[in-house]
């Protein structure tokens, strides 16, 4: 696989597996748009990425639920590179919340886990027809289970949204040779759950549980999904689109 003179916009890509999808695209020469809340983890991120074939990469210091902000990195991108080759809409949170915790919760995780996917993506795809280029949703198994050991529903309802819009613009975009697909990662060592408002030692004693739980033994990491990210936006997945792809250690099976 090789991305030369392809751009590659990456959103969430401060760490977790935004970081891990931008070390493996930097590695196969692609031209990077870094996307994130955390400027200096977004530099950190940035320098190991140059490192790799001493292309820079542009940084978008951005907070996604806002509208403004969401339309800086298109345009930035093309001002700096002209075109986009692959938006990779990785960015998303979640919150420990139920039905008896109001709207908020759900306001608050929609607009960045649906909302700004929707706008990003709208704003990208005149580029994307051009370049005949590709998107990457990163979606979860949360979209089709219930998370029994967390209450996080606004979190699972927006990502049950993100697979449906990953299937529907699919449709929309392949007449225009675009092709749109999610990849739904199970539990994934990462700093999501203390995001969501836990502690370190809490997530360690979760991740913990999760391992003995999975049917293969062990979660996710990070670098796992960036492999499939990374493949799926590449020409070796020129016949796959509108595709849910599960990776999981067999999650949704237990």
């Amino acid at each position: 696989m090789d991305f030369l003179n392809k751009v590659v916009v990456i959103t969430g890509a401060s760490s977790g597996i935004g970081a891990a999808t931008a070390e493996l695209f930097s590695k196969q020469s692609a031209s990077l748009v870094l996307v994130g809340r955390n400027e200096t983890s977004l530099r950190d991120v940035a320098a190991k990425c140059e490192t790799a074939k001493g292309i820079k990469p542009l940084i978008v210091k951005a907070e996604l639920s806002n509208d403004d902000d969401v339309k800086n990195i298109v345009a930035q991108t093309i001002e700096r590179f002209g075109r986009i080759d692959v938006l990779v809409n990785n960015a998303g949170f979640g919150c420990e919340a139920g039905i008896r915790d109001g709207i908020e919760p759900y306001d608050r995780i929609m607009a960045t886990n649906m909302r700004a996917v929707y706008l990003l993506t709208s704003l990208a795809t005149p580029h994307l027809v051009k370049s005949k280029g590709n998107i990457v949703n990163v979606s979860s198994v949360a979209a089709f289970r219930v998370i029994k050991d967390l209450d996080f529903l606004p979190y699972c309802i927006s990502k049950a949204a993100l697979d449906q819009f990953t299937k529907c613009v699919a449709v929309e975009l392949a007449k225009d040779g675009v092709r749109v697909n999610s990849v739904n990662p199970g539990a994934t060592r990462t700093k999501f759950v203390q995001a969501a408002g836990y502690t370190k030692e809490q997530s360690d004693e979760l991740y913990k549980i999760r391992d003995k739980k999975m049917p293969l033994g062990k979660v996710v990491e990070s670098e796992e999904v960036a492999d499939l990210i990374v493949f799926l936006a590449s020409s070796r997945a020129r016949s796959i689109t509108g595709a849910i792809h599960v990776i999981d250690n067999g999650e949704i099976l237990v």
